[in-house]
């Protein structure tokens, strides 16, 4: 068995700003600050991008706080779904590359995504992305800080729901920034540097994937990978 694991936004999907919109509209309604900046999140874990932030406003937080954020950008993300489908969208290839994916005999797909699971579900389901993606197998920014503990979290939870053995070297995780790459070399997998996000092939390669591809379009690399 083969384990595609993927990134999200900027690896699948663009978000066009409304993802950060919504985080600024439920960081105000838990905190009750009107939110001036946001901490940087290519890369980053929610739980990591709303301690940050509310670092930013010298607001102290907790899990707790950092839950109710959860759920109230979870249910601002359903409402504003529509939103999301006219000003995002889903990056060239993208529904291409997992169907093609799911064709292939052996390979699971799932993601590993700094957001909670909601959102993650959201997102995909929006642009027709989540067909082919078992939600249940992936890794999401709940579960914990660290993106390369994502990364184990999914292939735990591979493992205990397939009854066809695989080990971290049939693992590919697929990513668009050198947090990606990092967590997955740290997890022993496999990393696939897609530079359709603000990180170029030139430095997805230096923070060592194991391949880099421009985009989407031509799976050819993608392939060679999986045999």
């Amino acid at each position: 068995m083969k384990l595609v694991l993927w990134d999200i936004d900027h690896t699948l999907i663009a978000t066009r700003g409304v993802g950060r919109e919504l985080f600024g509209k439920a960081f105000e309604e838990v905190t009750g600050t009107v939110i001036r900046e946001q901490a940087i999140v290519d890369g980053m874990t929610e739980p990591v991008i709303f301690r940050e932030t509310a670092d930013l406003h010298g607001i102290r937080s907790d899990r707790t706080m950092f839950e109710d954020f959860a759920r109230r950008s979870a249910d601002l993300h359903r409402l504003h779904a529509h939103e999301l489908r006219e000003r995002g969208h889903a990056l060239p290839g993208a529904a291409a590359a997992l169907a093609a994916l799911a064709g292939m005999e052996g390979v699971v797909q799932s993601v590993v995504t700094g957001n909670i699971r909601p959102v993650a579900e959201i997102k995909l389901q929006v642009f027709g992305l989540d067909t082919h993606i078992r939600f249940p197998y992936g890794g999401y920014g709940e579960d914990h800080d660290d993106r390369a503990e994502l990364v184990r979290t999914a292939i735990t939870r591979t493992r205990h729901a397939t009854t066809t053995p695989f080990t971290e070297a049939d693992v590919l995780l697929i990513g668009d920034t050198p947090a990606d790459i990092a967590a997955g070399r740290a997890a022993g997998v496999r990393v696939l540097g897609v530079a359709t996000g603000r990180t170029t092939t030139a430095e997805l390669d230096t923070a060592g994937a194991t391949a880099v591809i421009a985009g989407l379009e031509d799976l050819r690399p993608l392939h060679a990978l999986l045999r």
